[in-house]
């Protein structure tokens, strides 16, 4: 209805176009764009030749600079796009355009991350295949992208879900099963390497010693069972199987990554709650890459809020690990405070952790206090009930500052290293198995988390670094614990040890070394970091191409089997439970097909059984490497060829990490989708396959488009468009409602779809109200009445050049006067470093005002203006240029035209404004040649009527000329 209003208002109805029928309309708009569309598709205008392979091209592109531009991977949604989604498309495309006019081989296509969640619930919900709904959808999306006018080189596009795709996928998957991290190398190796070390004694087995250390009471390799061997490698290998805690989603029947859950412990999709289980499932390495992870950063050309992100996801701290004896077994925490071991009067583990199961005994010890057993009869009780409790809270609710600290006592007592002291063991939510070892020594009096508990308890306190602020060395006279890194250590002696009087520094240094000395510590750095969980019970997603053997050994399978395809099944939906119910286990869709699960394969020693993994890959495996598959899309032999893989994305100067030119994308991916594919192509990179370490050089997050939210009495949101504005207030159905900013979306019964605004206005005008709205980094919130600014712009650029009435051009061949070249040549030289930066809203800006000085300037535009105007505006409204540059004579495209280049002669201002200062006022103002001098400045302004006047003979004391636009005189 209000695109509706805005048109008729703007076309003035059919009598306008009556008596102007080649006027520039929605119509014209629509010929134009939908006939241009099909000659790129037919010419392949937007083809980035390889340097070999099957796209290989013209070997004069390909010498150019290139330049990799990528978007980051749409999912394709049900529902379409709203305008809010093409923003970065259309950015990406507009500085596509301009470096391939600046003589770059431009490489910009756009696949589709197709497998996940969505697709599989709407197949639960209606029965239809997720592959059908998914093609579908990407279909819709194809459609709505094409008719935007972006130029992507549509024969390197695919989806993850293509089995020609999610081949490699579960190639690299391999690579990574097959592979370990070299400490020594500081890089993945094949795992052959590894096993040769154990073959020739090398490298020790577990519980044994290598050749180089003597003999030793390990077995040898040789002598381990299959199964065995198979434990060995697996503590080893970078995809690996295991027993580990895992966040259980009964009510998804999946378990979800750390990052899936939101900070009240529910799942991110859905809502539901989520628990703490111990389950066996597939992760990643990831940790061993930490360091390079974070050391990398530093040669990215990012924002600083997502380093930052990173930085602090990777959670690098530098401190010692100490073990504390309990009877036969050990704890071993990690601190980063080893100083203050003298001051440790009690530990906590983490409830998951794998001690608590061992050692909790039978009954309380004698005199066990009551606020230590939870009101339970037995240690076991108390920590198998307490257990129950900690797995219903998600890892931000357990490290919530504010919240009471809760835990129990296991029973038993572990020994003080330094001290000899029995201190006793708790567990206590507040205490994650996911950081450090899960276990923590506890100084109350050093460290305010553990204060609190101690008083909650009724624990001692003992102060070991002595307090500045006066408020003495007795812990239980204080209101929180005293934390210093620049105080004197106390109370920290033994007859072997002593750390009193000294610095933290040089104590921590000193305890490090005695704990070295005598085995039971070293200095370590530790990571916030956690390997990745790599496994989902869900039906559409990568199946792994893992089976095992009888004896539950777990094998790859060789390239020859890939892809290995997605059965099909009657039911998709993963076995659910009741929401709340944390006792239930995962049950996934492929279990239940039984022919596919359970297979006789010949794996290179003969047909043998064996069983399918029935887990498949979560939704963040296929886009972790797809900016590869863009560089040679089509090759069956191998995962990229290494000369197109070095072309397109091999480090360079400035980039000495290689990776994409730019990658456009929003912000909510700092963590997951980046870091995950930082890691792969690492890993990829380590075993030779890739040349780039890194994958994106250069991230560029774009803001969000907002829209207005109107909401009901009850809070609901209510259809935007059906909204009245009467007198400030908003009305639906006569009932006032409360308008809000927020996310435009359908559930919000706010969006606007592109499809509406290409009908009303054109792709061209929606691309420029896009790119108009505001600094591309910044959100910004939608408003259709202002569209309609950009489609008057397109329809003055139209009358500067086309005759309404006939249709014919009406430049003239003649030269511009200096007035329009100077117009012109800034225009060129402001938009051309505009489009380079990226600051697309101010190039608009510049293009506006040349446009406007030809409206005004009357009479017939001369043609060598008009041409370089309309070459300006072309990689922002590429249609109307192409139509505007074909009826100015030319038959090629403008795509592959060069950008204008400005005369610098015309880009200087003729004369610049000088303002004449006497005592800080302005007296005078001057034009003035931008090349004058100082001294010829200062004697301009001196000889000046007004300036004459104002001294009134008055003594001059000094005159400051900053040529060209600055006098300053002072007086005596």
């Amino acid at each position: 209805m209000e695109l509706q209003r805005i048109m008729s208002e703007t076309n003035s109805g059919s009598a306008a176009e009556v008596a102007a029928p080649h006027r520039y309309t929605a119509a014209t708009a629509a010929d134009i764009e939908a006939r241009w569309q099909d000659f790129w598709d037919a010419e392949g205008t937007y083809a980035a030749p390889n340097p070999g392979g099957d796209l290989a091209g013209d070997p004069a592109v390909v010498a150019r600079p290139k330049k990799f531009i990528m978007d980051m991977f749409p999912y394709p949604s049900g529902a379409g796009l709203h305008v809010g989604h093409p923003l970065g498309y259309i950015a990406t495309d507009v500085y596509a355009r301009h470096q391939r006019m600046t003589g770059h081989n431009v490489l910009h296509t756009l696949g589709f991350d197709a497998f996940g969640l969505p697709a599989e619930q709407y197949a639960v919900q209606t029965g239809t295949h997720p592959r059908v709904s998914t093609e579908a959808n990407i279909q819709n999306m194809k459609a709505q992208l094409r008719r935007l006018g972006l130029g992507h080189d549509k024969r390197r596009s695919f989806a993850t879900i293509d089995p020609d795709y999610y081949k490699w996928t579960q190639w690299i998957f391999v690579q990574i099963f097959n592979s370990w991290y070299d400490e020594t190398a500081k890089k993945a190796r094949p795992i052959a390497d590894l096993v040769a070390q154990f073959e020739s004694g090398e490298r020790a087995t577990p519980g044994g010693t290598s050749q180089a250390e003597g003999s030793g009471g390990g077995r040898p390799w040789g002598e381990l069972s299959a199964a065995e061997r198979d434990a060995v490698l697996g503590e080893y290998r970078l995809a690996y199987a295991s027993e580990s805690p895992v966040n259980w989603c009964p009510g998804l029947g999946t378990v979800l990554a750390n990052e899936e859950v939101t900070a009240d412990g529910r799942s991110e999709r859905g809502n539901f709650p989520v628990f703490k289980a111990k389950l066996r499932q597939w992760n990643m390495r990831i940790t061993a890459y930490a360091d390079r992870l974070l050391d990398d950063l530093e040669e990215l050309d990012w924002p600083e809020a997502i380093k930052l992100q990173q930085r602090n996801w990777i959670g690098r701290s530098e401190g010692a690990r100490v073990d504390f004896p309990l009877g036969d077994e050990k704890i071993t925490v990690f601190t980063t405070r080893p100083d203050t071991l003298f001051g440790a009067t009690y530990m906590v583990l983490a409830p998951e952790h794998p001690l608590v199961e061992k050692f909790v005994p039978e009954a309380w010890p004698e005199g066990t206090h009551d606020a230590w057993t939870g009101g339970h009869a037995t240690p076991a009780e108390a920590v198998a009930a307490y257990r129950k409790q900690a797995a219903s809270k998600s890892d931000v609710e357990r490290q919530a500052e504010a919240k009471e600290k809760t835990g129990v006592f296991t029973g038993e007592y572990a020994l003080n290293p330094v001290s000899g002291e029995k201190v006793p063991v708790f567990i206590a939510d507040y205490v994650l198995m996911g950081y450090g070892t899960g276990a923590i020594m506890a100084v109350p009096a050093h460290d305010s988390r553990d204060f609190e508990f101690a008083r909650a308890f009724e624990l001692p306190m003992r102060c070991v670094v002595e307090p500045t602020d006066g408020r003495g060395t007795d812990p239980s006279a204080w209101d929180d614990a005293f934390v210093s890194y620049d105080a004197k250590i106390i109370n920290s002696a033994d007859g072997s040890v002593s750390l009193d009087g000294l610095g933290v520094v040089e104590a921590k240094a000193k305890i490090t070394e005695w704990l070295a000395d005598r085995g039971i510590g070293e200095g370590t750095v530790n990571f916030r970091l956690r390997d990745w969980l790599f496994s989902r019970q869900r039906y559409w997603g990568e199946p792994f191409p893992i089976v095992y053997d009888e004896d539950g050994a777990a094998h790859s399978l060789p390239e020859s089997m890939l892809p290995l395809e997605l059965p099909e099944v009657d039911d998709y939906t993963p076995r659910t439970f009741d929401p709340d119910d944390a006792d239930s286990e995962p049950e996934t869709p492929l279990s239940r097909n039984e022919e596919w699960v359970n297979v006789t394969l010949d794996l290179g020693d003969g047909p043998k059984k064996y069983r399918r993994e029935t887990n498949t890959m979560p939704n963040w495996a296929g886009s972790c490497w797809y900016e590869l598959r863009y560089l040679d899309p089509h090759n069956e032999q191998q995962l990229v060829d290494p000369e197109i893989e070095r072309y397109w994305m091999g480090p360079r100067d400035g980039q000495p990490h290689g990776g994409v030119d730019l990658y456009v994308g929003g912000a909510e991916h700092a963590v997951l989708h980046l870091l995950y594919a930082r890691f792969w192509s690492k890993m990829l990179f380590d075993l030779g396959h890739i040349s780039s370490p890194e994958p994106f050089h250069k991230l560029f997050n774009q803001g969000m488009i907002q829209a207005y939210v109107y909401r009901d009495g009850r809070g609901f949101p209510v259809p935007a468009t059906e909204v009245e504005e009467r007198d400030g207030k908003f009305f639906f159905e006569g009932e006032p409602v409360k308008r809000e900013l927020g996310k435009m979306g359908k559930s919000l019964k706010n969006a606007v779809t592109p499809d509406e605004i290409c009908e009303e206005y054109g792709a061209d005008t929606l691309r420029l109200y896009e790119m108009a709205m505001g600094p591309l980094d910044v959100s910004r919130p939608w408003d259709t009445r202002a569209v309609v600014g950009q489609y008057r712009l397109l329809q003055r650029l139209w009358r500067n050049v086309v005759d309404e009435a006939t249709g014919e051009t009406t430049v003239a061949d003649t030269e511009p006067d200096e007035a329009t070249l100077r117009a012109l040549h800034k225009a060129i030289d402001g938009v051309g470093q505009d489009m380079a930066a990226m600051r697309f809203n101010t190039a608009i800006a510049k293009i506006t005002e040349l446009n406007n000085h030809l409206t005004k300037a009357g009479g017939a535009v001369p043609r060598s203006v008009a041409e370089r105007l309309v070459l300006l505006i072309a990689p922002l409204a590429p249609h109307i240029a192409e139509e505007l540059w074909r009826k100015l004579g030319h038959t090629d495209s403008v795509v592959h035209r060069d950008f204008p280049v400005a005369d610098p002669a015309y880009v200087v201002d003729e004369t610049v404004t000088c303002v004449v200062q006497i005592k800080g006022k302005v007296k005078a103002r001057l034009e003035v040649s931008p090349s004058i001098s100082d001294e010829e400045l200062e004697k301009l302004a001196l000889a000046d009527p007004a300036v004459v006047a104002a001294l009134g003979g008055a003594g001059i004391r000094k005159v400051i000329a900053r040529a060209p636009k600055l006098v300053n005189i002072v007086t005596a």
